[in-house]
C-alpha cells in the first residue's frame, strides 16, 4: 500500500481528511517534537486508527507532506506518484 493509500484510508475511516487531522493534531500540542505514542494513542481513543494508519499520520504530523523518493515512480505495492502527499482529502486530490 502506498504512502498515500494509507492516508486516503484514514480519511475513509475517520470522515476527516488529513489536513483536518494535522490541524487537531497540531491544536493538542503535537508537532516535529512529539513522541509517536501519545499520538498514536490519541488516534486510536478518538478515531479507532490501527497502528499502520497512525504511524502514517505520525509521519505527516511531525514532518509535513514530504516523503522520501525511495518509491516515487518505481513498481510495487508501496509505488507513489509523487515526494508530496495529499492531505486535502481524496475528492480534491488532482489526477
Amino acid at each position: 500500500m502506498s504512502f498515500q493509500a494509507y492516508l486516503d484510508a484514514v480519511e475513509t475511516k475517520t470522515g476527516r481528511t488529513p489536513r483536518q487531522l494535522v490541524d487537531l493534531a497540531h491544536e493538542r500540542g503535537f508537532g516535529a517534537d512529539a513522541k509517536a505514542a501519545p499520538i498514536l494513542e490519541w488516534l486510536k481513543e478518538d478515531y479507532d486508527l490501527g497502528r499502520g494508519y497512525g504511524m502514517a499520520m505520525v509521519h505527516v504530523i511531525k514532518n509535513g507532506p514530504k516523503i522520501s523518493t525511495k518509491h516515487v515512480g518505481v513498481e510495487g505495492a508501496h509505488r507513489d506518484e509523487s515526494d508530496t502527499l495529499w492531505l486535502d482529502g481524496k475528492a480534491t486530490k488532482p489526477a
